[in-house]
């Protein structure tokens, strides 16, 4: 089949577009470079011609409710709009009980899926293990990084992959299970054991919020699928 991948470049793309090819699809990535513009739709129908499923892991780099609301919520009209076949979109777990500008742009991004007309599936997955990584990039000082406490549950961004190929090979399956990590950890604890020799320094984040991400809103609550791949393997394979 003919698979597309909106952030094929991204931490989870690139693992989509390598599983994906090793199974024998037909693999287009939508990029800049390829001249696809996602937030305006510019280009993008005629790369969507003949695609079975779009795969959509796009990310972007906000806190701000508006801006997280007009990207997720833009990118997934604009695929509907341009005759995409099917829709598989990688969600956030916890992203109802945890309240912050980014989480709400991912739960338009469901709500506009589940009110169009396009046959969608939707994965929600905890952190992955490069999350600790880009934690140290967040707010920087100096050679100090703050790291936001939260109990988090990573997952390998391959396994994560591995799913959505899955699901744009089984057909529209709605909302599916939720997929997390084998293990649990405090976010703090493994920064610092990718920090590099920058200083980690914990924060609370004040709020709801803050106390949700504490008390492993961010974690699933039931039974559903598990990573393997534990932050130890993954660490050891880099």
């Amino acid at each position: 089949m003919k698979i597309a991948v909106a952030g094929g470049t991204g931490v989870v793309g690139r693992h989509v577009v390598e599983v994906a090819r090793e199974r024998g699809h037909d693999v287009v990535v939508l990029a800049r470079a390829e001249g696809v513009d996602l937030t305006t739709g510019a280009g993008l129908a005629e790369w969507l011609a003949g695609v079975d499923a779009v795969v959509d892991v796009t990310s972007v780099r906000t806190q701000k409710r508006e801006d997280a609301e007009a990207f997720f919520g833009g990118v997934t009209r604009h695929l509907q709009a341009a005759g995409a076949a099917h829709i598989v979109a990688l969600s956030i777990v916890g992203i109802d009980d945890v309240d912050t500008g980014y989480y709400a742009g991912k739960r338009l991004q469901e709500q506009v899926l589940a009110d169009g007309t396009v046959p969608w599936s939707v994965l929600r997955a905890t952190q992955f293990h490069e999350f600790a990584e880009q934690a140290l990039h967040f707010v920087r000082v100096g050679p100090f990084s703050l790291v936001p406490r939260m109990l988090s549950q990573p997952v390998a961004a391959r396994e994560v992959a591995e799913a959505l190929v899955d699901l744009a090979e089984a057909g529209p399956s709605g909302r599916v299970a939720d997929l997390a990590g084998p293990e649990r950890h405090d976010m703090v604890d493994l920064a610092r054991r990718v920090a590099a020799g920058r200083r980690v320094v914990p924060v609370r984040v004040p709020g709801a919020a803050g106390k949700a991400m504490r008390s492993g809103a961010l974690c699933p609550t039931g039974d559903g699928p598990r990573g393997t791949i534990t932050f130890d393997a993954w660490l050891a394979a880099r």
